[in-house]
């Protein structure tokens, strides 16, 4: 089983390190993830194992 750090996306600490090398230390996967949380789109609560 893979271990996610975003539920919602089902993103990997090496995909965030993969991107950050991308993109010259910018994570457009984080600003993917804060533009959901901010329109309400995460789900994070319902994906997550833990719940959270």
């Amino acid at each position: 089983m893979k271990k996610y750090l975003c539920y919602c996306f089902e993103h990997t600490e090496e995909d965030i390190r993969d991107d950050l090398a991308r993109h010259a230390g910018r994570s457009i996967i984080l600003e993917q993830i804060v533009a959901a949380k901010k329109k309400g789109t995460c789900q994070c609560a319902d994906k997550h194992p833990e719940g959270r």
